[in-house]
């Protein structure tokens, strides 16, 4: 027995003439994601280190930072399809970059791990907003036969911003400058505010059946969703104790290893961004698993610094092409008028995996060491791969997995 699905858009075949991806909107996008994860990044290796060397939380306290910022984003997801709908993608872009912003200023007057958590909670809203608003943008100005290609280059502004902003935010924070750091990091996301107005107010491709209303949660984001969860997982518990972990192990911080791991992901999402769809979300998704897997098993194992740079280039390549061949997979099975809502349940899930990796891991890297928290990470990502093969459902343009379950893909 297999699950209903939604009639199938119409996609061009493999033969059809391609049409064009890069437009300005499509740069006003990417330019506004990457200012933004700029701050996102900056945030991240600050306010692991804020929460324990100037607040004494220690690793939990870091785990319950992560969960926070993401248990706000997932309360938020189911909400947010509609309201880009209603409100057009362009004002939820600038709302959440405003929202970011606030927050991260206000990080800098924190004297208590509640503040702190606080805080991380509207930061979460914001990037929530934000980032489901610019993802549904992209999926709007692309062709249908080019998804996985414009995801890949989109999120090259993001994991370019995540992997660009550390560096900057050691740099500004030194031994202890977090206020500096925070209101520095805040700067970057008040500029998004204003590089969102080039974005358009609306792009409506396609006029939506007037009787039409998206669920809030859309069952075709889920299996996908949780795949991509798994490999957030492994990526938040990297991040977070990547910058006391570098130290531990002889190196002068952690941000050359995100310049590592950016560069990498940064060059196989140019270079390679037509392998998605040549390959197909399962092939693609399987490698990327695969070498996540093998890579943070390396660093939990072997407490050398060339283990976590060579680490840092395989979560690198690991994570290039996962969240862009999940993406395509989820647009290309529903109609355009459910697309923000696919989009926000899909998206849902950076924050789902980023709870488990929060609360989860981080206990586990607490209570025993963090390098037990790493092959936590590598145990998530086998799980997404077997949760890959067995339930994900094919589109049409990749080659099927065999039947698997009651789950099995069904002929459009």
């Amino acid at each position: 027995m297999s699950l209903p699905r939604t009639p199938l858009p119409e996609r061009p075949g493999p033969g059809a003439p391609r049409e064009r991806l890069i437009s300005g909107p499509f740069l006003s996008v990417t330019v506004t994601a990457f200012f933004f994860f700029l701050y996102i990044g900056i945030v991240l290796v600050s306010v692991p280190r804020f929460i324990e060397e100037e607040l004494g939380a220690g690793e939990f306290g870091v785990g319950l930072s992560v969960a926070s910022f993401a248990a706000a984003a997932v309360f938020a997801r189911p909400f947010l399809g509609r309201l880009t709908d209603r409100f057009g993608r362009r004002a939820l872009m600038m709302a959440g970059a405003v929202m970011a912003a606030a927050a991260g200023a206000l990080t800098a007057l924190a004297t208590a791990l509640w503040h702190v958590l606080l805080l991380r909670a509207v930061m979460g809203l914001g990037e929530a907003a934000l980032f489901v608003a610019a993802s549904t943008l992209i999926a709007d100005l692309s062709p249908a036969n080019r998804r996985a290609e414009a995801a890949s280059y989109f999120s090259v502004a993001v994991f370019g911003g995540i992997g660009i902003g550390p560096t900057i935010g050691e740099a500004v924070l030194g031994d202890d400058r977090f206020a500096t750091t925070f209101l520095v990091g805040s700067a970057f996301a008040l500029v998004t505010a204003f590089t969102v107005l080039g974005v358009p107010r609306r792009v409506d491709r396609t006029a939506a059946p007037a009787a039409a209303k998206a669920p809030l949660f859309h069952r075709a984001a889920l299996w996908p969703g949780v795949v991509l969860a798994t490999g957030i997982a492994a990526l938040s518990v990297y991040f977070a104790f990547i910058p006391d972990h570098s130290r531990e192990v002889g190196l002068a911080g952690s941000a050359g290893l995100f310049l590592v791991y950016s560069a990498v992901s940064l060059s196989l999402r140019l270079l390679a961004a037509k392998v998605p769809e040549r390959l197909g979300a399962h092939r693609t998704v399987s490698i990327a698993l695969v070498t996540l897997t093998l890579s943070l098993v390396l660093i939990s194992s072997v407490a050398e610094p060339w283990a976590l740079w060579l680490g840092a280039a395989g979560i690198g390549a690991g994570m290039a092409f996962m969240y862009p061949s999940l993406m395509a997979n989820v647009v290309n099975r529903v109609g355009d008028h459910e697309r923000a809502s696919a989009l926000s349940s899909f998206t849902m899930f950076f924050e789902v995996g980023s709870v488990a990796g929060g609360l989860v891991l981080g206990a586990v890297g607490q209570v025993f060491s963090k390098q037990a928290g790493f092959f936590g990470g590598a145990v998530a990502t086998v799980i997404g791969l077997v949760v890959l093969w067995r339930f994900v459902v094919a589109t049409p343009t990749e080659p099927e997995p065999a039947t698997a379950g009651g789950l099995a893909p069904t002929a459009s």
